[in-house]
């Protein structure tokens, strides 16, 4: 007969081995989970599976991952796969039954009996089990390490390692040694030594499970890409050639389609203008008002003007092109276009773009021939930069347009000059090429640019691109 207590804690332990993977189990899930296996039985592994796949498998996407979990789980080699208990594995390196002893005690006292709420408590790291999952889980394993987690992955699994816990479990190693040495002499210090192979071990896999989550969620976005996928929605750096040119000659027929746009503004606006009440009178003492003829002032068309400061470092230059090209085909609708690209440094490329072709000139700013592109993005420079140059020349008709994706480096962002050249002008619009739930991790200073803007724009795609250029064309 199946001890009720034994079944709860193997279940309570495989759910957050789910959790761990990325599966969503609620409490309510849980419960339900315990009641129908006990309903069904544990002599068939099958049915176990099944049962429990039925409650907490709610997308059709989790439920190879929920059979991976649950046969790395339930195999027979499964304690080989864990690595066995902490003290097994203590026990199977010489250390006797008094030596564990000791180090439980010790263990406890340096503990303190303590509640561990941002995290497992060092004995639960070390010994990698349901506590160590759990930990995990709850630190933002599947949250944080995602399809596009990769370019971030040392930051985020270091975070992920001090918010589950290991900081403080190093801490509590270094003064167990020295209670430890004191206890057991020699054998003290090569059990402690033990202990920090067993963390180490622990921090190996925490990463190892990071970096699976984060190639689990990459294959199953590529798949979902591969299902939906069109030039014109998948993100700019995963284009082909083909691709490329196919979104260049789409984004040009759309230029032109918001040329043609802003001349029919022009030309509804000149007949809805303002009342002339001088004109209007005039007409009508000439016809003894009858009929009653209302003369409107034809309205000055305002062309703005529009600057352009564009990131082409590296992580945004799929962007970047794009959003230069179809600046170089759309000037007509702007009095006049000022465009800046910048890394560290802050390089004005109008005069480039008026003299050659927009490939040529994308071509000569990434080979740094107007700033170093070898450098690391230094937002805050070239704002300063742009502030002292250039800030005279804004009015009231400028639109600023800033392409990148707010990532300094950890130098000052220099948000407060942001904000100075929003009041300067008519509208600062961000496009950021890189998605919110992004911002403000590591290095982004997304979160204290944003509320400095007119808009803020996600630019992803071709698709997100031409949105934004309707909307900035419709504030002209």
């Amino acid at each position: 007969m199946t001890d009720p207590r034994a079944m709860v804690r193997v279940l309570d332990e495989f759910l957050w081995v789910l959790r761990r993977e990325g599966i969503d189990v609620s409490t309510a899930q849980a419960i339900d989970a315990v009641r129908a296996v006990a309903l069904v039985g544990v002599a068939r592994s099958e049915d176990v599976r099944e049962t429990l796949a039925s409650v907490v498998v709610t997308r059709a996407t989790d439920r190879s991952r929920f059979d991976r979990a649950f046969d790395a789980f339930f195999s027979s080699n499964a304690a080989l796969v864990r690595g066995k208990t902490l003290w097994e594995r203590l026990s199977a390196q010489g250390f006797d039954d008094g030596e564990l002893d000791a180090l439980r005690s010790l263990l406890a006292s340096i503990e303190g009996g303590g509640d561990f709420p941002g995290g497992a408590s060092t004995g639960g790291l070390l010994a990698r089990g349901a506590d160590f999952d759990r930990a995990l889980t709850l630190s933002g394993l599947a949250r944080d390490f995602d399809a596009a987690s990769e370019p971030r992955f040392g930051f985020l699994s270091h975070r992920l390692l001090a918010r589950a816990g290991f900081g403080v479990a190093g801490k509590h190693l270094a003064a167990l040694r020295r209670l430890l040495v004191a206890a057991l002499g020699l054998r003290g210090e090569e059990l402690a030594d033990a202990l920090v192979r067993e963390l180490e071990g622990a921090q190996a896999e925490a990463r190892s499970l990071a970096r699976r989550h984060a190639e689990a969620e990459r294959d199953e976005r590529q798949r979902q890409f591969a299902a939906e996928r069109s030039p014109a929605t998948a993100p700019f750096v995963s284009l082909s050639e083909g691709e490329l040119e196919e979104v260049r000659r789409s984004m040009r027929l759309f230029a032109e389609r918001l040329r043609s746009a802003a001349r029919l503004r022009v030309r509804r606006r000149a007949r809805h203008g303002r009342i002339d009440p001088h004109k209007t009178l005039g007409r009508a003492l000439r016809t003894g008002g009858v009929p009653f003829e209302v003369v409107r002032k034809q309205r000055r068309r305002e062309r703005p003007k529009l600057v352009l400061l564009c990131d082409i470092s590296d992580s945004v230059r799929a962007a970047a092109r794009f959003l230069l090209e179809l600046a170089y085909v759309t000037q007509e609708l702007f009095e006049r276009t000022r465009s800046f690209v910048f890394v560290s440094d802050l390089g004005e490329t109008t005069q480039l773009f008026a003299r050659t072709s927009v490939g040529a000139a994308v071509a000569r700013a990434w080979s740094g021939e107007i700033v170093s592109t070898s450098d690391n993005s230094n937002y805050g420079r070239a704002l300063r930069a742009f502030d002292v140059r250039f800030a005279r020349d804004l009015d009231r008709r400028t639109t600023i347009v800033i392409l990148g994706d707010g990532r300094t480096n950890y130098h000052d962002p220099a948000a407060d000059v942001l904000g100075r050249l929003r009041e300067r002008c008519r509208a600062l619009v961000w496009l950021c090429p890189e998605a919110r739930r992004e911002w403000g991790q590591g290095d982004s200073a997304m979160p204290v640019y944003a509320p400095r803007c007119t808009a803020v724009y996600e630019v992803v795609s071709a698709a997100d691109l031409e949105r934004a250029a309707r909307a900035l064309v419709s504030r002209g």
